[in-house]
């Protein structure tokens, strides 16, 4: 069956144009070799002896070297396209087994670390990367229709209690008015999305302009200041005063208010959210600390997903969009987000290169 492809194969027709152009050469070759041979032999011992037994064994080396050289070549051209059809195979059997049973196969490796290898190889990773985007945009789907069946179930509950009882206008202006936050929510879970698509596809780097990194983040302290006193947090700002940076002013307020809002949320009632702007190496830093549980190491790789939450059961209030608004606008300005243990809580960092600064 190998062989039949193998002899059908593209691969190996070109292999026999191959050996016929080096045939020919080799054909030249031993023509000059051979009338190169009959007139030294003549100049040397002139027209009088008899050549032909001498010309008869020449003639005979010729053709046995040449018919040696066909076998070698064609059974080289054979074994070569042979080994390049069955890596070619190996490739095609495993797309359709993907095609048939799901990303779970892999193409076999020999171990040679050939350059098939390093293609199986490089295809596996492929596949692997494909397998983890589905299942990220399954658990996506997963999480979005559980967060809105949540609102939507409650708006249907009230329709139909207000459609089966009599009117009554305070009621009913109750009824309209909770509707109206779910709904208000539904709408701002997808502005979220489609503001994190908008920013992943860097179609905002026109309103980048020179930007003081800790006047922005005063601003956010300011705005949450009020927020902070409700659960008795600390709220404040440390570091430089002048952290020059370039990017989206509004962007950049965004990120700031989802880490400060999250650090107050999540952090410890009565506890403490500091603020922290500063230069390092040329570039622009900015922390925000809490001192509350933190988030355990083995999920901090997960948490800037869409959609991720700690809390699996999804009852608290949010969506779980927050962090995934952050990674987005420090990706769209050359950013790195790491988050650090507090000893208590946790501390998000983001570093902005020196290239950024004006």
């Amino acid at each position: 069956m190998l062989l039949a492809k193998t002899l059908r194969s593209s691969t190996f027709r070109l292999a026999l144009i191959a050996i016929a152009a080096f045939g020919l050469i080799v054909a030249a070759i031993m023509a000059y070799v051979y009338f190169g041979t009959l007139a030294y032999v003549e100049r040397r011992l002139g027209g009088a002896v008899d050549h032909d037994g001498f010309t008869g064994m020449i003639e005979l080396a010729m053709v046995a070297v040449a018919m040696l050289l066909l076998v070698l070549a064609g059974l080289a051209a054979v074994l070569v396209t042979r080994r390049t059809v069955g890596r070619i195979e190996q490739i095609n059997a495993t797309s359709r087994a993907i095609m048939l049973s799901g990303l779970d196969q892999r193409i076999p490796l020999r171990g040679s670390n050939d350059e098939w290898d390093r293609v199986a190889e490089n295809l596996n990773q492929m596949l692997d990367r494909i397998e983890t985007l589905m299942g990220e945009v399954k658990q996506v789907s997963d999480n979005v229709a559980h967060d809105l069946r949540t609102p939507l179930t409650r708006m249907r509950g009230r329709l139909e209690k207000a459609y089966h009882h009599e009117r009554n206008s305070e009621a009913d202006a109750a009824l309209i008015g909770d509707t109206i936050a779910d709904l208000d929510a539904v709408l701002g879970m997808f502005a979220s999305i489609t503001r994190i698509s908008e920013i992943e596809t860097r179609a905002r780097t026109g309103a980048f302009r020179a930007l003081d990194l800790a006047e922005i983040a005063g601003e956010v302290v300011e705005l949450y200041d009020a927020a902070a006193e409700q659960v008795a947090t600390r709220l404040s700002l440390a570091g430089e005063r002048d952290v020059a940076i370039t990017g989206d002013r509004d962007l950049l307020f965004d990120a700031i208010a989802n880490l400060v809002d999250n650090a107050i949320k999540h952090g410890c009632k009565g506890g403490r959210v500091t603020v922290t702007c500063r230069r390092a190496d040329g570039a622009a830093v900015i922390a925000i600390a809490d001192d509350g549980p933190g988030i355990p190491t083995e999920q901090r790789d997960h948490v800037f997903k869409r959609f991720y939450r700690l809390e699996r059961s999804r009852y608290t209030p949010g969506n779980g969009l927050g962090l995934s608004l952050v990674a987005a606008v420090a990706h769209l300005h050359g950013a790195e987000i790491a988050l650090h243990d507090n000893a208590p809580g946790l501390t998000v960092r983001l570093s902005f290169p020196a290239a950024s600064a004006p």
